[in-house]
């Protein structure tokens, strides 16, 4: 038996069902479950003195591209919408591997576990030169993190009428067959699991309608929930609307993509039938705010989506569209576009950081994370609010309005992953020059 006891917090911020905050608070954990959550507790195991800090649950990332952290900032691609900026970067990625694909992972892992994200999903949607789902895996395992890879798929090819390059795209049926694999040899259905496995085809525009909905079919008789992106700005629904004569909603509705073990990316563009649809089939939206600023494609209806009753999480998506992986300020980013829009009334502090919690974690099925109550996991994130961000904050408690962006701790299944502001799992910095070593050979 492990047991550790987080002592002292000037606040926990629970996000359990009473949405307790906790002066003073303590957080007991044992065998990687949270067993209690008060004042005054005791523990004869490990003490993590917290006078000074909030804790939080962790963060879950419900978007991401793991694989484009080792292609930030890529001139040619930093000023244009979606379809023009894939068509740059698409030539690049194909001169991927393993290598590029396992360092590109660890290092956006390591940038999130920084931000205070204990739970990330990942959308890696091609395969060039031998990379499997298999080196994100790997990369997770030594990271740290609790992973919902989700194996994508482009099927339709430049000279098949679709957006990826033709060496990119891969056969169906082999897109089927490897779905099974990484399935069967990597998805944990069980409570507290660190890797749960999800099937993706990319999107719309790069997969055929047989595809999708056979990728559907395949996803539910495996009991593994089902991810793409949807409706991400404007020539998006105009490739629907041209394409399969309808809009995105109705399209995912017709295939089979619609329900609670479904979430979509994106979704900035959807209108206010979609929106019913989605709450009615209990349908999940990753919100990628930086993302849509970056790439120009909008302002997400998060507000109309909550109201709802929609399940909104939050994603940094690719770090080659955003161009980092700070789900903290990713949250922050979500609260003031929703006040550009709605008005500075429209989303709190608390709401924006509930979803990127708790939210993120129902979005990705995860009952079991989220929250800091008896019997969820023990997955926490401790910040420093005694610095200078924070200083002369009137409610340390509110970390998105004033509060640090890197935390102090961060703890995952009752292991620590950072500490002290460092990670401790792996040897960053040489993971770092790994990295940029990669970044200049696919530069030359």
């Amino acid at each position: 038996m492990t047991e550790m006891l987080i002592r002292g917090a000037d606040c926990v911020l629970t996000m359990d069902a009473e949405r307790q905050e906790i002066a003073g608070g303590d957080v007991l954990i044992r065998d990687g479950a949270v067993v209690a959550v008060g004042q005054g507790l005791q523990t004869g195991g490990e003490v993590i003195e917290a006078k000074g800090c909030v804790v939080t649950p962790g963060l879950a990332n419900t978007h991401h591209h793991l694989y484009q952290t080792l292609t930030r900032a890529v001139p040619g691609g930093q000023d244009a919408l979606l379809f023009g900026w894939l068509k740059t970067l698409y030539p690049i990625w194909s001169r991927f591997g393993p290598q590029e694909m396992f360092t590109s992972a660890q290092i956006g892992l390591a940038e999130l576990a920084l931000s205070g994200c204990t739970l990330t999903s990942d959308h890696l949607y091609l395969f060039p030169n031998g990379a499997r789902l298999d080196d994100t895996i790997a990369a997770a395992a030594e990271v740290g993190l609790r992973f919902h890879p989700t194996r994508g798929a482009m099927s339709i090819g430049e000279s098949a009428g679709g957006l990826p390059p033709d060496s990119l795209v891969e056969r169906e049926e082999a897109i089927l067959n490897d779905c099974i694999r990484v399935i069967d040899a990597f998805h944990d259905p069980r409570p507290g699991a660190m890797v749960r496995v999800g099937v993706a085809p990319c999107s719309p525009f790069s997969v055929s309608r047989e595809l999708m909905r056979d990728a559907a079919l395949l996803a539910r008789d495996k009991g593994v929930m089902l991810h793409t992106h949807l409706a991400e700005n404007d020539e998006d629904i105009a490739y629907s609307l041209s394409q399969f004569g309808c809009r995105p909603g109705q399209y995912a509705e017709d295939l089979g993509w619609t329900g609670a073990d479904v979430w979509h990316a994106h979704c900035v563009k959807l209108d206010g039938a979609e929106i019913d649809l989605f709450a009615r089939s209990h349908t999940g939206v990753a919100h990628c705010p930086c993302s849509n600023c970056r790439l120009g494609s909008g302002i997400a209806p998060v507000r109309r989506m909550r109201d709802a009753g929609v399940k909104v999480g939050l994603g940094v998506d690719g770090s080659a569209s955003n161009d980092a992986g700070n789900l903290v300020a990713e949250a922050r980013q979500a609260m003031l576009l929703q006040r550009v829009a709605n008005g500075a009334d429209a989303m709190s502090a608390r709401e924006a950081l509930e979803i990127a919690t708790l939210g993120g974690a129902r979005v990705l099925g995860r009952d079991d994370c989220g929250s800091l109550a008896p019997g969820k996991r023990a997955d926490l994130a401790i910040w420093d609010v005694s610095g200078i961000e924070s200083a002369g904050s009137w409610d340390p408690a509110a970390l998105l309005l004033a509060g640090p962006t890197r935390v102090r701790d961060l703890i995952v299944e009752g292991r620590h992953v950072v500490r002290d502001g460092r990670i401790v799992t792996f040897d960053l910095g040489r993971a770092i020059e790994t990295q940029n070593r990669l970044a200049r050979a696919l530069i030359g």
